[in-house]
Order: C-alpha cells, then structure tokens, then sequence
C-alpha cells in the first residue's frame, strides 16, 4: 500500500508537470516544415489520449482528418520525427526536456500504406517501423522518452528500403506510464505524419488496427512504474525489419556512460498568454566520448538521480557491400536497428543515441 501510495503522488505531481506533442518532420536531416502534419490544435494540443478504445488512438484529437501537404520520402533513408512541449519558439531549446515530468516510456512509430495520405483517417493496418522501451533499470528506470531528450526531442526512424512506393501515414507515438498503475493511466502522446515513398521494392508488411491493438489491461500498458522490474514487454506488434534488401545482422555492444545532469523548463499551454512552472527529475545524458559537459539549471525543486555506467547490447542490421544509410541518414546509436555503414560519407558519432553519414 506504501508504495502504491508514492507511486500515486509520483504521478500525480508528474501529471501536473508536463505534456508534448510531435510537431516536426526532417528527411534526411532537412527540416519539412508543417505542411504535411496533423498538429493537434487548440488549447489541449499537447494533452494526451488516454483511451486506447478511441478512434482517437491513432492519429490524436481531430487527427483523422488531413492536412494538403504530403513531404516525399526515398525508401531507405531517415525521417526524423520530433517532440516539444507546446507550439512555442521558447520550447524548442534543448535545456527544455522533450517530454518533461518524469513522463517516462517507451517511445514508438508505425507506418500505414494508404491510397491518399491527405484523405486517409487511419483505420487501416498499421505495422511498427521503430520501438524504444526500457533501456536499465527500475522504479523508474531509464527509457526510450530520455533517450529522446537526450537527443533534443529527436526520433531517428529508417523507412524501410523495400516498401512498395506510394502514399503512407506515419504514427510517431510516446506511452507516458507514470500513472500507468490504475485503468487508463497510460498516456498516449500521438501525432501522424503524411508521406510519399519514392523508390523502394514490393513489400507491402501486415499489420494491426487502431483501436484494437491495444487493451487497457496489456502489460505494456497497465504497468506500475514505481516498482521492481527487469524488462518491459512493448505493446503493440513487433518491429518490421524486411526491405534491407542483401542484409546480415550483427550484435554491437555499446557501453554508455550516463552522467547526472540537473535540468529545468517552463512548460507553457498553447495560449500565448498562460504560463505554468513545472519541477523535474534529473534526467540523464548520455556520451561515448570521455570528455562530458554537465548541464546545471537552477529550478524551483530539483531531485537528482545519480545512475551507474550501463553496457547495452543491441542488434544492428548492416547492410553488404554496396549498401548502407544515405548522406546524412543514421548509422547507429543506442536502440538503432538499421544500417551502420554509410552508402555515401563517413558514419559520424553525434551522442550516444545517433550517429550520421557526413
């Protein structure tokens, strides 16, 4: 009962603390404006979705409806989704968490073959192209959301080089779990984007519906972050890993240093004239160089959480010889399951979590 108790207040403080919403799009490192996104709008814009029977699931509030943009895509490179607290300019720093609020979770985006991106509302199959869940630890553990703020709300994703060509929304999703202990706790944090995949093969994967996929009593979702746990089961199916064509898989270890660093944010509704102060957890950054800067924020209540080295072990499919990510696609990092060799450039680290042909 105590520690239910703590897990409520936990979320309960966590809950007042932050939301966000994913509101830009780069291919291949070029930033795609909005023009083919459904931002949510209004004033609850970066609230989440908390019921999985929704319609509401899949594309957010109003997201079955499409925008006129849709932004072209060459099967095999990197689209880079991104996640801010609110629309603001001031939320786009990288002192001010992606996802603040101790809103920990495994971080996921899925793919849907449509015939028209800006008409389609999201009711066909949808297969999974990218998943970050639990990646150490416990109560609450480090997850696929720091590794995203880490990176400055950035989510690196390979489209599939073997997709047949044509039209497709993208679902980039984060499941905050602080509240996760009671039904309907999860929080889903959803926006879709519309694209044209040039290039590419024949491949058309399978894939699973939304609402359906997932239940409010799945282990991924109904799930007490305050607790003792060594792994986490990742709602939804598994990730697609066809159309690489003349691949092999190889297994790299990583070792991660993961430093304590104290961070702060204004968190600020979508009306221009409301502001709200949040506390944070110490989130961590994370390096592969010796050399690491400590970022210091003074804030108005500041808990820090000193973690110890890790080693993560992760799978990476390598392409053969002639094969490989684009000029400035994503040749590794922690989580990363596509191509470590460049087609084109030298495999550059950037931070632990993403590395690019330069």
């Amino acid at each position: 009962m105590k520690a239910q108790s703590l897990a409520v207040v936990a979320a309960s403080i966590a809950g007042a603390s932050a939301h966000a919403i994913f509101q830009k799009l780069a291919v291949n490192g070029v930033d795609q404006g909005t023009s083919c996104i459904r931002l949510p709008q209004g004033p609850s814009a970066n609230f989440p979705v908390t019921l999985v029977s929704s319609n509401d699931i899949r594309c957010n509030v109003g997201g079955s409806t499409g925008v006129s943009g849709v932004c072209s895509v060459p099967a095999g490179s990197t689209i880079t989704v991104e996640m801010h607290p609110t629309y603001s300019a001031a939320d786009q720093s990288c002192d001010v968490e992606a996802i603040g609020g101790a809103h920990h979770g495994p971080v996921q985006v899925y793919m849907q073959k449509v015939s028209d991106a800006t008409t389609a509302d999201g009711s066909g199959p949808w297969f999974k192209v990218y998943a970050l869940g639990l990646i150490s630890g416990y109560n609450p553990g480090t997850w696929g959301t720091d590794a995203m703020n880490a990176n400055c709300g950035k989510v690196n994703i390979v489209v599939p080089s073997g997709l047949a060509p044509g039209n497709y929304l993208v679902r980039a999703e984060v499941i905050a779990l602080h509240a996760a202990f009671q039904p309907n706790g999860a929080q889903f944090y959803i926006t879709c984007y519309q694209i044209n995949v040039t290039g590419g093969g024949s491949e058309s994967p399978s894939g699973v519906l939304l609402p359906g996929a997932y239940n409010p009593t799945d282990p991924g979702i109904y799930w007490n972050l305050y607790t003792s746990f060594n792994s986490y089961p990742l709602p939804g199916p598994t990730v697609y890993t066809g159309g690489s064509g003349g691949s092999k898989t190889t297994t790299i270890q990583t070792t991660v240093s993961l430093k304590t660093m104290t961070t702060s944010a204004t968190v600020r509704t979508t009306t221009p004239s409301s502001t709200t102060t949040k506390s944070t957890t110490t989130t961590t950054k994370a390096t592969t160089t010796p050399s690491t800067t400590t970022k210091s924020i003074t804030t108005q209540s500041t808990t820090t959480k000193t973690t110890t080295p890790l080693t993560t072990t992760r799978s990476t499919t390598t392409g053969g010889s002639g094969t490989g990510s684009p000029l400035y696609g994503q040749c590794g990092g922690i989580g990363w399951t596509g191509p470590t060799n460049c087609a084109q450039g030298t495999c550059t680290v950037s931070n632990a979590y993403f590395s690019q042909c330069l």
